[in-house]
């Protein structure tokens, strides 16, 4: 009698949450690999125009208004951020972060936090591809990070 070595292999199971989570990681995690290894000591004007520079100020005078109770800075520039992602692209929003925290670094610490909130907003905007093809190595991946987040 002879035995096959092959294994045998059961047909018509598809898997189940963990082989889509995954198959989702598989996609993923090369794209966030390469943003935050290879990309995330460069520093780039993606506008290419400094007029379009977020200041600090901006920041502030933004928190102070007649009837509103002053706001922590770091959700004053998330929420600006989010009404900018409306009209503009979020490589555009992503690059006004950078210098948003350039010029304030005490925003540093609230960073990641606030490019994930963008980049699960981006995915309700965009869709997860193309929200995905705006990912820049702002705050470490954290953009990548809400993409993912908000796609699974």
């Amino acid at each position: 009698m002879k035995h096959s070595t092959t294994p045998q292999t059961r047909r018509g199971h598809r898997g189940g949450p963990a082989r889509r989570i995954g198959r989702t990681l598989a996609l993923v995690l090369p794209v966030v690999l390469v943003l935050s290894g290879t990309l995330a000591v460069t520093r780039v004007n993606w506008t290419g125009s400094p007029s379009s520079v977020l200041t600090a100020s901006d920041v502030t005078s933004a928190a102070v208004s007649s009837k509103a109770v002053s706001r922590a800075p770091q959700d004053v520039l998330r929420d600006q951020l989010l009404t900018e992602l409306q009209e503009k692209n979020p490589g555009v929003v992503l690059t006004h972060l950078q210098q948003a925290v350039d010029g304030r670094p005490s925003l540093a610490r609230h960073c990641s936090s606030i490019a994930r909130a963008l980049g699960r907003a981006a995915v309700r905007i965009y869709g997860a591809p193309r929200a995905q093809s705006y990912a820049r190595p702002v705050c470490d991946t954290a953009f990548a990070s809400g993409v993912l987040a908000a796609h699974s």
